[in-house]
């Protein structure tokens, strides 16, 4: 069984609504038979009126039931339902523009659609579908399609559309893109939240928790810092990665085969290839890691290293812990760290 803090130290956490305890401990409070994670925003109960566990099964055997605010059953940060739906409908037929009045049939407010895509892809749904099907336009285009073939499968209503739409998005038309590089962008779904990946038509080049911080933020900013558009959706390099990652999480895959781009200094290139050599299962400590790669005196470098990766997971800088076994720090929140480890370590 995975080991909890001391209890000062999770009446600390409880107290402050420490999100990143979240999942390394719950607390039940006696008085009202309920169990909720530390970030809950209910009113804190007295410490003398608390009990811990380490699991959601402990505390449903003591006879507790989970809050309803918090939903300690549930992943931080997982997408609602209705939107997996409409990602899957987009992947299925690209071609087709889901209007305000095709959301409300299915139930849905367009404001409501709106206002969540905006806030996790930085762009309104509408914006949303029209870059992806001008990303799957490309794609055509670059596989050999000509130009007006592509732009009636692409959905548009008419070929000057295409065009305009195009070039307003890729920086060039269509007929002279056939050689441009781009990336695509998808949130996949683990048991940890969703997950915001990148990638080239070569290798992945970005894997990070959403709630990291504000994912139409993270977006923003790997379309600022690239000459490459960046178009949502998936390609072979990302359905590779989802194939793996349900493998890994579901404990029958150890070793990723999905090949990476990482750019960084000298110094970062040697530390994430140090983590990549830490074998599954196993922890290093930053002291250790920093002998790894010859620079005994460089632990606090090490650290700000993996604080800066961003392929999390494939490189794991999961595996790295304070000398004293302690979890240390982890930018996806302790919660994940120790999910990951205990996935790792087979602990139940």
């Amino acid at each position: 069984m995975k080991t909890m803090p001391p209890r000062r130290e999770m009446i600390r956490a409880y107290q402050r609504r420490d999100a990143s305890y979240d999942g390394i401990f719950f607390l039940a409070v006696r008085t009202t038979g309920i169990f909720c994670r530390p970030s809950c925003p209910a009113v804190k109960p007295l410490p003398r009126n608390v009990e811990f566990f380490n699991t959601t099964t402990a505390a449903e055997r003591a006879g507790y039931r989970p809050c309803k605010r918090c939903r300690p059953l549930h992943t931080n940060g997982q997408a609602p339902a209705w939107v997996a739906r409409l990602l899957q409908q987009m992947q299925l037929h690209p071609d087709q523009r889901l209007t305000d009045r095709e959301l409300r049939t299915r139930q849905l407010q367009p404001a409501t659609v709106r206002r969540y895509f905006k806030e996790h892809y930085g762009m309104t749904f509408q914006a949303y579908q029209r870059q992806q099907r001008i990303g799957s336009a490309l794609t055509q285009l670059q596989q050999g399609s000509a130009v007006t073939p592509t732009s009636l499968a692409s959905g548009f209503e008419s070929e000057s559309g295409f065009r305009d739409a195009f070039r307003r998005i890729i920086g060039q038309p269509p007929g002279t893109a056939r050689h441009t590089a781009c990336r695509h962008v998808e949130l996949l779904t683990s048991p940890i939240g969703p997950l915001l990946v990148v990638a080239t038509e070569q290798a992945l080049c970005r894997l990070d928790f959403v709630d990291r911080q504000s994912s139409a933020a993270q977006l923003q900013k790997l379309v600022n810092n690239s000459a490459e558009p960046l178009f949502p959706g998936s390609n072979a390099v990302l359905k590779q990665l989802q194939t793996e990652l349900d493998g890994y999480f579901a404990g029958n895959l150890q070793q990723f085969t999905v090949p990476l781009s990482v750019q960084g200094t000298d110094f970062q290139m040697r530390v994430w290839k140090a983590l990549q050599n830490i074998p599954y299962g196993q922890t290093l400590s930053y002291g250790q890691l920093a002998e790894k790669i010859n620079r005994p005196n460089a632990q606090r470098a090490v650290g700000m290293a993996n604080h800066n990766n961003r392929i999390a997971i494939l490189i794991p800088c999961h595996r790295v812990v304070n000398h004293n076994g302690q979890l240390g720090g982890y930018g996806g929140g302790l919660w994940r760290k120790q999910f990951l480890l205990n996935l790792e370590q087979q602990i139940n």
